[in-house]
């Protein structure tokens, strides 16, 4: 695995956000993790009234989005077409949600962006992370996105680590990335683009594009 290998043009495709600006203006996709607040305050600024209702000073929601009534909203957050936010979903803030996507029952969203067709639809939580394009996280898998001895994250490749300088940084998964139920993506787990994580995983590396993620030390290449 090289440094590359992970970079934004290497496992996301731009063309599925509106957040495609911000991501252009760095190499690896963490690296917007500290712009997305204000990004989405400038992006929702310049939002059409006539496709974007506006229920507070920093919340968009698009006109064909599907809020259930228990769901908590807070800002900056901008919510794209045709998204579903299900009922007891918690949206903390600076959350860019892109079209088609599902924020399901219980989920729990800080500081993130979900590409288009994103789905998180049971029991997740996503912190300080990039979700690409179609990525799927299974019920109860989880970002965690603060290491235990509170010092910056790292993210590991095989014979490198790239330093990041963030205390929070969860994950970033490439575009169509399925994550098994019950797993835990450690601070810093950056997934290549049409991986998939067995359930039940604990996830503290990189992972390679088309790969099936078993467990630590064991990724196998997808044919």
């Amino acid at each position: 695995m090289k440094k590359e290998d992970f970079s934004t043009a290497a496992i996301l495709d731009l063309s599925h956000t509106a957040a495609a600006p911000l991501f252009a203006r760095h190499t690896y996709p963490w690296e917007v993790l500290p712009e997305i607040k204000a990004f989405i305050t400038e992006l929702g600024s310049t939002l059409s009234a006539e496709e974007y209702t506006h229920p507070a000073d920093d919340v968009w929601i698009h006109k064909t989005a599907k809020i259930f009534p228990s769901a908590y909203i807070a800002g900056p957050c901008i919510i794209g077409p045709e998204t579903e936010v299900r009922h007891s979903a918690f949206i903390r803030g600076s959350a860019l949600i892109g079209a088609g996507c599902v924020v399901g029952n219980s989920t729990e969203l800080k500081n993130v962006v979900l590409f288009d067709k994103v789905q998180v639809p049971h029991y997740n939580y996503v912190g300080d992370s990039v979700l690409g394009y179609k990525a799927h996280m299974g019920a109860g898998s989880i970002t965690s996105n603060v290491k235990s001895d509170k010092t910056p994250v790292k993210v590991h490749l095989e014979n490198e680590d790239i330093e990041t300088g963030f205390k929070k940084f969860g994950a970033v998964l490439g575009d169509e990335v399925e994550v098994g139920c019950g797993s835990v993506l450690n601070p810093g787990s950056v997934i290549g683009a049409h991986t998939s994580i067995y359930p039940l995983s604990s996830v503290r590396s990189a992972v390679p594009c088309g790969s099936i993620y078993k467990k630590q030390g064991e990724v196998a290449e997808k044919k």
